[in-house]
């Protein structure tokens, strides 16, 4: 039987890892709990940014497995079983949107039938926006996620075993398969569970923001954890400066694309300035949004410029895990950002409240927890990927 990886002998990552993990997430789930006892309106608010900000991470980290098989990347295959580790959450989506369904009369305005009542502009898309639909067809989506996951992962997990290069021929049609209904569905996501919250403004871009936010999000989990690992040796010698320097350079090129398609979306919508269109930015800027909004675009896109605009910090560890810790933080302001100003927007009010960091404790604590199980029963490196061997010798 070859063995592509003869150096790589697993090693048990740190015993209190799996503890914290737990920890974390019992202390998220009681605070989150009491969330909702205390002010059940705004814990739905933080509750759907919590899962956005997961579904992120984890249909962030299924799209670069994806778009490793599709564009026959070598530099990347010692780095996709994290990538695959972080997707694991996807299937959890199927659950964690339950609590969602029963707070949509919280969340959306098109659930008011007082508002749609007097609203010709509601009553018109409430073809779309009626909660039959809505939900089967969320959970339709869910499932079609779940479903790639299911068989990218399987089919890559179960070559550490036979080293069957089809595998890795099946799934390059599959991540084919996926992409463009990848691209589809996050579009359907974004639009139902944050732009109907404003229903009387659309973008036709946002969900390329989305996107974005996923794609930029999924490549720094994998820098964090990998340089993290690797710099611990838990991974494998062979990564070079030249692996690090791609992993930079992605979240360095997604930070330029997410200012492009914001910007755009801005952009555009100010030079019309028709009052549908505006209203959304303008819960973003007035009542306390305005500082939050400049901020957002400072460390959102001027921040990650610098630091890894240089070759010298992409290939820097130390420079790599502070731009991807800077990424993941941004990342849940930027969830925050799309979702709490809406508050106001549905009839409640809104004020800063630290409880809304209830339900980051738990997706934290979640992630940690399924990280853990899975690095104790798989490899941290696909050994019979057919591919590892051209990734040792990669080279700009």
């Amino acid at each position: 039987m070859p063995q592509t990886e003869s150096k790589y002998v697993k090693k048990e990552l740190p015993k209190n890892l799996g503890t914290w993990g737990f920890v974390l997430l019992i202390i998220g789930v009681a605070l989150s709990a009491l969330s909702y006892a205390v002010d059940p309106a705004r814990a739905s608010f933080a509750y759907l940014t919590a899962f956005i900000f997961l579904l992120c991470i984890g249909l962030g980290s299924l799209f670069l497995v994806a778009m490793e098989y599709a564009a026959g990347a070598v530099w990347s295959v010692p780095f996709r079983r994290i990538s695959e580790m972080f997707a694991s959450s996807v299937p959890f989506l199927l659950l964690l949107i339950i609590p969602l369904f029963f707070s949509m009369h919280n969340l959306f305005i098109w659930m008011n039938p007082t508002a749609v009542a007097h609203d010709e502009t509601l009553q018109v898309r409430m073809h779309y926006l009626n909660v039959p639909f809505f939900v089967v067809r969320d959970i339709v989506i869910l499932l079609i996620w779940w479903l790639f996951y299911h068989l990218l992962i399987r089919n890559s997990r179960k070559q550490d075993s036979t080293f069957d290069q089809n595998l890795t021929t099946k799934n390059i049609k599959i991540s084919m398969a996926f992409i463009p209904i990848f691209a589809f569905t996050i579009s359907l996501i974004s639009f139902d569970w944050l732009m109907s919250m404003t229903p009387k403004w659309y973008s036709t871009i946002f969900g390329v923001y989305l996107f974005a936010d996923a794609a930029w999000v999924g490549f720094a989990v994998v820098t964090l954890t990998a340089v993290l690992l690797n710099e611990k040796g838990y991974l494998s010698s062979r990564i070079n400066k030249d692996h690090y320097y791609s992993l930079g350079t992605w979240m360095f090129a997604f930070t330029v694309f997410w200012a492009y398609i914001a910007f755009a979306q801005y952009m555009l919508q100010w030079y019309g300035n028709l009052p549908d269109e505006i209203i959304y930015f303008a819960h973003r800027w007035y009542g306390g949004w305005k500082v939050v909004s400049l901020v957002l675009v400072i460390s959102h896109f001027i921040v990650p410029f610098l630091l890894l605009i240089s070759r010298r910090s992409k290939t820097n560890p130390k420079i790599l895990i502070f731009a991807a810790v800077w990424i993941i933080a941004v990342q849940y302001l930027d969830s925050y950002w799309l979702v709490m100003p809406d508050m106001v927007n549905n009839g409640f009010t809104y004020s800063f409240s630290i409880m809304d960091f209830s339900f980051l404790i738990a997706v934290v604590g979640l992630i940690i927890v399924l990280f853990n199980l899975l690095a104790k029963k798989h490899n941290l490196l696909a050994i019979g990927d057919p591919k590892l061997k051209r990734s040792w010798e990669f080279h700009l």
